[in-house]
């Protein structure tokens, strides 16, 4: 694999993990703002399954790309600016994997009150908030990376 195809992949693979995570954000706050439990299960749903198929791939694509593109290029894993960009990964999945299990549970809340005909329950909005309270260090972890990955600070 060439370094063009190495470093594609991996800008592709960090713009999936930005994009997906603004745009689910985007979408599961709005849906939260109508209250109504029948669009949050409608877009909760949604939600997951990009979850799982772009955010997903992109995860695993990112050390695969970046271990090999090091390799490739020459950096030794223990630069500063590649150990902390590690360190920013793992605080990204640290947030993210719990927030995966919330988003399905609130998926599930949303769908069993809007088949009740019920509103959604106290149980979804502590869900709700510390899923929106989760992203904020992920996201800035995520961007972080990408600064590191630019920028290539040295020591």
């Amino acid at each position: 694999m060439t370094y063009f195809v190495l470093k594609f992949l991996h800008i592709i693979g960090a713009t999936v993990l930005l994009g997906t995570g603004a745009g689910i954000a985007f979408f599961m706050l709005v849906a939260h703002r109508t209250g109504n439990a029948t669009t949050v299960a409608a877009v909760a749903r949604i939600v997951v399954i990009a979850d799982f198929v772009f955010t997903t791939t992109a995860v695993i694509a990112q050390p695969v790309t970046g271990i090999a593109l090091a390799w490739y290029v020459g950096y030794s894993l223990w630069e500063r600016w590649i150990l902390w960009s590690i360190v920013l990964y793992l605080i990204t999945g640290a947030f993210w994997l719990p927030v995966v299990w919330m988003q399905m549970e609130m998926r599930n809340i949303a769908t069993k009150a809007a088949a009740n005909g019920e509103p959604l329950p106290a149980r979804y909005h502590r869900l709700f908030w510390t899923w929106f309270y989760f992203g904020f260090p992920a996201f800035a972890a995520v961007l972080g990376i990408i600064w590191l990955m630019i920028t290539r600070p040295v020591e």
